[in-house]
């Protein structure tokens, strides 16, 4: 019983805040991502003093024998894309909660933001291989359905995959999304993008979206604990090694490879058109995602 009321307090919270999250969207915290490039070409019309000179249409005005300029009107709906890893590293849990599960929750409050906004939502789950993928569309039984894959995703974190299901294909994803996209998208990616060989898809996909990578992030990628020399394995390849967690130079070697290593991520998102938001697991996740749209504001 007590399993029961905790789940629907959880499930109560996570409608309030993507409530709060839809305020954001409406008020132009998703919107401004686009940079003014959300818009769709409605006419022309003569050029008044002060019009900016980059929407004059020079063959229109060519043939006109005077000056016109595009005129343009805002979208009325911000579609969304939400992609998710489910990888193996990914469902590693310290303390009963994974990078799955807060990629899952955030996933839900997007999809629950975009049906307060109407905005169409889709989503691709995948691992070695792509398990759910749809393109975003309207109302309410779609984004139920969404609803529904990533509630079923999240009471099977303890299930282990099959040798052969080891991996993370993202290039796959993002090429799929690719396909699929048919208008400019906001894409959120929640990922630990522990794998190699995706941003040239990565990159395509940025050329005609706004692409958001989110890398969650936990504590042990930054601090080990102390406890002498422990044994540590690699979930996806099962390569094994015993690490010195005790030892003030590794721990400190262990944190300067963390960071470079993010470092390194984000300067290759930021090349290639995408915007990185490091996630923290030790903090709320409706919280982040607010502060991080907000914060784009004007942007």
């Amino acid at each position: 019983m007590d399993d029961k009321r905790s789940l629907s307090k959880k499930a109560g919270l996570l409608h309030l805040n993507a409530l709060s999250l839809a305020d954001g969207m409406r008020s132009g915290a998703f919107r401004s991502l686009y940079r003014g490039q959300g818009l769709d070409f409605n006419g022309v019309r003569e050029y008044l003093r002060g019009d900016d000179v980059r929407a004059i249409d020079w063959n229109v005005t060519a043939r006109m024998g005077k000056p016109f300029v595009k005129v343009f009107e805002e979208e009325r709906e911000l579609d969304v894309f939400i992609v998710v890893d489910t990888s193996l590293s990914m469902r590693f849990s310290k303390s009963g909660t994974s990078r799955l599960s807060k990629a899952l929750e955030c996933a839900k409050l997007l999809t629950l933001a975009s049906l307060r906004n109407a905005s169409p939502v889709g989503a691709v789950v995948f691992d070695s291989q792509i398990h759910f993928s749809s393109a975003p569309e309207h109302g309410k039984d779609h984004a139920m359905l969404l609803l529904s894959k990533f509630d079923s995703l999240s009471g099977g974190e303890s299930v282990p995959y099959r040798a052969a299901e080891k991996g993370s294909y993202m290039d796959n994803a993002l090429s799929g999304a690719l396909k699929l996209l048919r208008k400019r998208t906001l894409v959120m990616i929640f990922s630990d993008f522990r794998m190699q060989g995706y941003f040239s898809h990565f990159g395509q996909l940025c050329q005609k979206n706004d692409v958001v990578a989110v890398r969650i992030c936990d504590e042990l990628d930054r601090n080990l604990p102390s406890a002498g020399t422990l044994l540590f394995s690699d979930m996806e390849s099962g390569r094994k090694a015993f690490l010195p967690t005790s030892s003030r130079s590794f721990k400190s070697a262990w944190l300067a490879s963390g960071q470079r290593g993010i470092d390194l991520w984000k300067r290759e998102c930021f090349s290639r058109g995408g915007v990185p938001l490091v996630l923290s697991m030790e903090k709320d996740s409706f919280s982040q995602l607010q502060a991080f749209f907000t914060a784009r504001k004007g942007v």
